[in-house]
C-alpha cells in the first residue's frame, strides 16, 4: 500500500456516538453529489441552501478553508466530520457558514454529550413524576366530592327522617 492509512471514524471521532457518525455520513453521503467522495464547492452551496443558510461564493471558500486539512479545496468525510468536532468544542464563529451547518443539520453534537442524556432522563423522571402527581391531586379532589356529596346525601336522609317524626 501507499502507506496511507484507512481513516476510521468511529476511531478518530470517539466523541461521537456510532449513531452521530451514521447520521453524518448519511448527511454527507446526500449532499456528495459527484458521489466522488468529497463535497466540492457546488455541492457545500447546494447544501446550505437546502438547510436554509445560503452562503456567498467567499463564505462557501471560507467554509472549506476552515476544516481543509490538505488543501484540495473541497471536503472529505474526515474533514466534514472536523466540523461537527468543532462545533461540539465550541469553537466555531457563532455567525460562520460552518456553525450554521452543524447547527441546521439537525445532528446533535451537543458537548453536554452524557450529561445532557442524562439531564434529559432527569427531566423526563420529573415530568413523568409531576404528571402522576397532578393525577394523584386530581383523583383526591374527586374522592373528596365523592365523599362530600355522600354526606350531604346521608344528611338529607336523616333529615327527611326526622322530619317524618315531626309530622305524624
Amino acid at each position: 500500500g501507499s502507506g496511507r492509512r484507512v481513516f476510521s471514524p468511529a476511531g478518530e471521532f470517539r466523541e461521537f456516538s456510532r449513531r452521530q457518525l451514521r447520521d453524518m455520513e448519511r448527511l454527507f453521503r446526500q449532499y456528495d453529489a459527484g458521489k466522488d467522495g468529497f463535497i466540492d464547492l457546488m455541492e457545500l452551496k447546494l447544501m446550505m441552501e437546502k438547510l436554509g443558510a445560503p452562503q456567498t461564493h467567499l463564505g462557501l471558500k471560507n467554509m472549506i478553508k476552515e476544516v481543509d486539512e490538505d488543501l484540495d479545496s473541497k471536503l472529505s468525510f474526515r474533514e466534514f466530520l472536523l466540523i461537527f468536532r468543532k462545533a461540539a468544542a465550541g469553537e466555531l464563529q457563532e455567525d460562520s457558514g460552518l456553525h450554521a451547518l452543524a447547527r441546521l443539520s439537525e445532528i446533535d453534537v451537543s458537548t453536554e454529550g452524557v450529561k445532557g442524556a442524562k439531564n434529559f432522563f432527569e427531566a423526563k423522571a420529573q415530568a413523568i413524576n409531576e404528571a402522576s402527581r397532578f393525577e394523584e391531586e386530581i383523583k383526591a379532589e374527586q374522592e373528596e366530592k365523592k365523599k362530600q356529596a355522600e354526606e350531604l346525601k346521608q344528611r338529607k336522609a336523616a333529615f327527611k327522617e326526622l322530619q317524618s317524626t315531626f309530622t305524624q
